[in-house]
């Protein structure tokens, strides 16, 4: 097991149990915002489910009808993680939040909220210190937003967001409700719910942004590209590569495609020669190409 399903199978339990307590202690004081908390914990828990679903499916071998592997599927199910998160979650609570703002209902003794909230402060926070670490071991000396966009792992950085974010949502859901029950003002606890539901709907479109990248067929970086035209360039046969497409299929994997222009005087024989060279050099050199296709100019 990697540290990436590490920080989702903790994220997982951790989540579970939260969301049940949430919802017990919601209904039983009539809080709106313990309500919104047990929605968020909830969809967590979801997604968590559809991440290692979505790691699962994009092992599958490569078959007849997808000759290129199943890498892919881990970024279609965390593009629906993201808009899980904006509709179950975020716009969820938003609405959760102002109809309690519209039609206050005082708080009953909100005790158990306290206890449930310190609780799922320890549990979340501990689930976002694993999470931060693996992520780290991800960077490789970048900053934080620098590797989240450089990341073809949606995984990696995916219960970062969701852990911040309810760490974040409980901080906001104890300090409000604390005053929204000493000043007698139960508005406040709905408006911890609107608060909340749009971190949510923030930390979906992130989400859904780089997922959506990589789901449309993001190619490697720029550095990346230069390095192998350098690389193909120093075969004897090659007088310049002319164009390097590519696209991530998976994280550790990209199908690459260079068109090159040989040396005049070469045969058929010579440049399929030149061909074999190149690929097993770049193969060599760059672990996560599985395919190379070479195009003579």
């Amino acid at each position: 097991m990697n540290n990436n399903q590490k920080s989702i199978y903790s994220a997982l339990a951790a989540n579970l149990l939260i969301a049940l307590t949430k919802f017990i202690a919601g209904a039983f004081t009539n809080s709106s915002s313990m309500i919104s908390e047990g929605i968020h914990s909830t969809v967590d828990t979801a997604n968590q489910l559809l991440i290692l679903y979505g790691m699962k499916r994009s092992k599958k071998a490569p078959d007849q009808s997808h000759p290129f592997g199943y890498g892919k599927e881990l970024y279609f199910w965390s593009f629906v993680v993201s808009i899980l998160i904006f509709g179950l979650g975020g716009a969820l609570s938003v609405y959760q939040g102002i109809a309690h703002i519209m039609e206050p209902e005082v708080m009953k003794d909100p005790f158990w909220n306290y206890i449930v909230l310190l609780l799922s402060l320890i549990f979340e926070g501990t689930s976002f210190i694993i999470a931060v670490k693996a992520f780290n071991q991800t960077r490789n000396g970048m900053r934080w937003w620098d590797a989240i966009i450089k990341s073809k792992d949606p995984s990696s950085f995916l219960v970062v967001f969701e852990d911040g974010a309810a760490v974040a949502g409980l901080i906001i859901v104890m300090i409000l409700m604390w005053l929204s029950h000493s000043l007698q003002i139960p508005e406040l606890d709905g408006l911890a719910s609107v608060i909340v539901g749009l971190l949510l709907v923030f930390v979906s479109f992130i989400l859904a942004r780089e997922s959506r990248s990589l789901l449309m067929g993001e190619g490697i970086a720029n550095e990346t590209r230069e390095k192998i035209a350098q690389l193909a360039e120093k075969d004897a046969a090659v007088v310049k590569t002319k164009n390097i497409l590519s696209t991530y299929q998976s994280p550790e994997e990209v199908v690459l495609m260079l068109i090159i222009d040989f040396e005049d005087h070469l045969d058929t024989e010579e440049i399929t020669e030149a061909i074999r060279r190149i690929r097993k050099d770049i193969k060599n050199e760059f672990k996560f190409v599985h395919f190379v296709i070479i195009q003579p100019e």
